[in-house]
């Protein structure tokens, strides 16, 4: 259940969150990545890689700017489930393009611990690509537990707080938000 109010202020399933992001800016922001990677990639043939669910709307506005040759591909993460630790990662699916020897560019909407990613990277240099570089849209540089000498283009870097909209999702829904919102802690 959401509903909206007046000072850009949501409820979903009763937590509150007020836009930090507004569309205008992320659009801005995706144009400026786009032409950083058809400049880096002019003369090359990549394969993009959006992580799903959360890249959809990601990848959908990000491939309007890229004007190079290139490829698309989905991949998704599959979490234990029922387990106490949500950071373990049992398998990515959808991976079906030979890699190796291609320049490849992971897409995300948020790198926060880094987990699934370091799960997504492994299973990428495991099929030796020439190079691998990965673009978020969201990083949270206080909450990674990992390090990533190939996060070379980020769109917004945020503090460690829940995140919904553009993609991202609190108990299923919030996804198609246009905006980006973050959770307003409850009060005293």
């Amino acid at each position: 259940m959401m509903s909206h109010n007046e000072r850009m202020k949501i409820t979903i399933n009763h937590k509150q969150f007020e836009r930090i992001i507004d569309y205008s800016q992320i659009k801005k922001r995706i144009r400026l990545i786009g032409i950083q990677l058809n400049l880096a990639y002019e003369n090359q043939h990549p394969i993009f890689i959006g992580v799903l669910n959360g890249c959809f709307m990601v990848m959908a506005d990000l491939m309007k700017q890229i004007h190079i040759a290139s490829e698309i591909s989905f991949i998704k993460l599959s979490s234990y489930e029922g387990t106490a630790r949500r950071d373990r990662v049992s398998e990515l699916i959808g991976l079906d393009h030979n890699l190796e020897g291609r320049d490849v560019i992971v897409v995300e909407d948020i790198v926060d611990t880094g987990h699934s990613l370091k799960h997504t990277l492994d299973a990428i240099y495991a099929q030796n690509p020439a190079s691998v570089a990965v673009c978020t849209l969201l990083l949270k540089p206080n909450a990674l537990q990992h390090t990533f000498d190939n996060i070379a283009y980020v769109g917004f870097e945020i503090d460690n707080e829940f995140v919904v909209g553009y993609g991202l999702d609190y108990q299923g829904l919030g996804r198609t938000l246009p905006d980006i919102y973050r959770e307003i802690p409850p009060g005293p």
